[in-house]
């Protein structure tokens, strides 16, 4: 390959122009060697402006690279009277520097929230064993603290899942004594335990 032309060494004349038409033609027909031309005569003025939109060379250096390689395979695309050649890979080579920042924005946005996602507050299983204990130890003492036949229809309620009516068909009690019982006993059980309305 020939030396690169320095960035910014000039402008463009009709000239050049026209010789990267004729060069842009021989690549579309696959011509390898007018595709090294095309590189020496565009690579430094993509690389500018991919440079100045991602601002990390290593980055740019890639980007550089994915516009020359676009340059080659849609060669047959470009059509001179819809503009220069410079001015098709100048705009080839800002959209692909924005996708570059824009996925990279994306990427750390994920990031970002995958980490608020799995940031959690440690658990603490032991501390969490002896709350459940001794909220069930204040149960059972709120639980001695009713009247037997409280008692009895709240634990067939709460602990064996049955109905009102089941729990006075199970106890042999008219329904509306079960209910009241139970009201009376969820009351003292409410007060036992410090539950506030």
């Amino acid at each position: 390959m020939n030396q690169p032309i320095p960035f910014g060494a000039g402008r463009p004349t009709d000239t050049d122009r026209n010789d990267l038409t004729d060069v842009m033609r021989q690549v579309a027909h696959g011509d390898k060697h007018a595709f090294s031309a095309l590189y020496d005569a565009l690579a430094p003025l993509v690389f500018g402006i991919v440079l100045k939109v991602v601002r990390d060379r290593a980055q740019s250096e890639e980007v550089t690279q994915e516009v020359m390689i676009d340059l080659w395979r849609q060669a047959a695309r470009y059509r001179p009277e819809a503009g220069a050649v410079r001015t098709w890979a100048a705009t080839i080579a800002h959209r692909r520097a924005v996708d570059r920042v824009r996925s990279a924005q994306a990427a750390t946005d994920r990031e970002h929230a995958q980490a608020a996602r799995e940031h959690t507050t440690a658990f603490d299983e032991v501390a969490e064993q002896v709350e459940t204990r001794l909220e069930s130890e204040q149960v059972r003492r709120c639980l001695r603290g009713l009247t037997e036949l409280q008692r009895q229809a709240v634990t067939l309620a709460y602990y064996q899942g049955l109905t009102y009516r089941e729990v006075a068909e199970t106890l042999r009690t008219p329904l509306p004594t079960i209910k009241t019982r139970m009201r009376d006993g969820l009351i003292r059980l409410r007060d036992c335990m410090g539950v506030t309305t």
